[in-house]
């Protein structure tokens, strides 16, 4: 049993969650918050990072076998840059990840689990709230084969 399964299933008064989240577009530098009220520096890859202390609410996707499992989140009090960051990223037809990380209060250099790296898939910014909705790989909606066979990887087809 790993330490956050014995911290999920007996909550002891000396270990504390962190919840952490990471607001990654490409080309720019990710937005880190954590859940409470105070910045934590925590550890990303074998680096720290500060993460800015903001309310946050996480609704975890639920364990079953659709092939659509969203995270749904919630991030108040962000100031204006964060807010241009967050509504350029909603509006970047890029792919913007979002990841959710779990720290243990205990042990700040690694995550307590492994991330949950999503994609953005929806959001909206109202206030000084933006809410998300991130969604893991979509296999419902995904092509069988993958690999598409056009006239570029098989030049055979031009002929038929």
């Amino acid at each position: 049993m790993t330490i956050l399964a014995t911290v999920y299933a007996s909550a002891p008064a000396a270990e504390v969650i962190i919840p952490a989240l990471e607001i990654r577009v490409p080309g720019k530098d990710p937005i880190r918050v954590c859940g409470g009220f105070e910045d934590h520096m925590l550890g990303v890859d074998g680096d720290d990072y500060l993460f800015r202390a903001a309310p946050i609410a996480v609704s975890l996707p639920k364990r079953d076998t659709s092939g659509q499992q969203n995270l749904a989140f919630a991030v108040a009090g962000l100031d204006g840059s964060e807010q241009a960051y967050i509504e350029a990223a909603l509006e970047d037809d890029g792919l913007v990840e979002i990841v959710y990380l779990e720290y243990l209060a205990s042990d700040k250099t690694a995550p307590a689990r492994a991330p949950l790296v999503m994609v953005v898939v929806g959001g909206v910014i109202e206030g000084m709230e933006a809410k998300f909705e991130a969604s893991f790989y979509d296999l419902l909606n995904s092509a069988w084969p993958r690999e598409r066979y056009t006239t570029e990887s098989a030049p055979g087809l031009k002929y038929l």
